[in-house]
């Protein structure tokens, strides 16, 4: 019997604090698609935010001791897993940087060398586990936004596209302008929020071109800002995570068929009258 391709393999699930907090249908679709291929999961009970906020408004002190628990926390690991090319770049760019500002060496040193097994889920797919079919079924018309830092932060590229492209029953249509920015941003949605708005409003926009049922991506905080724009516009478009369409397979829609529900509606997303901008 040939052994699956995450056997033996034991990985840490970094939740985030803005799924764990919005979204933690998020990270336990994370869970899903991982055990189905046969990796242990864990998830550290001690982790808490990466810091990515305090770091991007210039408050590299305060971030220290977040810098200081991640490696504490995640050190033990054969990877570390987070839904948030976001979360993953800050991680792997800014903590050992913060470290060594504060002149602290040594954390310095473990942190680069426990960002050095942090992967956004993609790449933990495609790049350490060598899958690309995740055995998930999804009879949908969907269109992926690839976010920011997943795209030119971690250099993802196509990770995400040729997962999707193996999803049975998808229908994966392109986005135009995929590579423009959202504009959420983090605290630029707040700082600039007139810009923020029309970069989104641009970007929703091109997703209501392709007839899309679906809007993908792979962070939320993106996912939450375009998803916003589009109720308030009442297009009718929803919008999931990347893992929640991975962990779907022929079994949720047969039991959705009989409760008369749709997975998207399922997910605990804003479908009408909600959203943010």
């Amino acid at each position: 019997m040939t052994s699956l391709p995450g056997h033996g393999m034991r990985v840490a699930l970094f939740a985030t604090c803005f799924n764990d907090t919005m979204w933690p249908e998020t990270p336990k679709a994370v869970l899903t698609v991982l055990e189905r291929l046969g990796v242990t999961v864990e998830f550290p009970l001690e982790q808490t935010c990466c810091g990515q906020m305090f770091t991007n408004t210039g408050y590299a002190r305060e971030t220290l001791p977040l810098v200081e628990r991640f490696a504490d926390v995640f050190d033990d690991f054969d990877a570390v897993v987070a839904p948030s090319g976001s979360c993953v770049g800050s991680v792997r760019h800014q903590h050992a940087d913060v470290a060594r500002g504060c002149d602290r060496p040594a954390l310095a040193e473990r942190a680069t060398a426990t960002a050095g097994k942090v992967y956004e889920l993609s790449e933990l797919l495609v790049d350490v586990l060598g899958v690309t079919d995740v055995g998930a079924t999804f009879p949908h018309r969907v269109t992926y936004h690839p976010t920011c830092h997943s795209l030119r932060m971690l250099r993802v590229a196509d990770k995400p596209l040729r997962l999707l492209r193996e999803v049975r029953g998808i229908d994966l249509v392109d986005l135009p302008e995929a590579e423009e920015c959202c504009g959420f941003g983090g605290t630029f949605a707040m700082k600039n929020a007139d810009t923020s708005v029309a970069m989104g409003a641009d970007k929703a926009q091109h997703v209501r071109e392709t007839q899309a049922e679906i809007l993908v991506a792979g962070d939320n905080s993106c996912l939450a800002h375009i998803g916003g724009l589009l109720t308030r516009q009442r297009s009718g478009i929803q919008v999931m995570h990347l893992a929640e369409v991975l962990a779907s397979t022929e079994r949720d829609f047969a039991a959705e068929n009989e409760l008369g529900t749709t997975t998207a509606g399922a997910t605990g997303r804003p479908t009408t009258g909600e959203g943010m901008a």
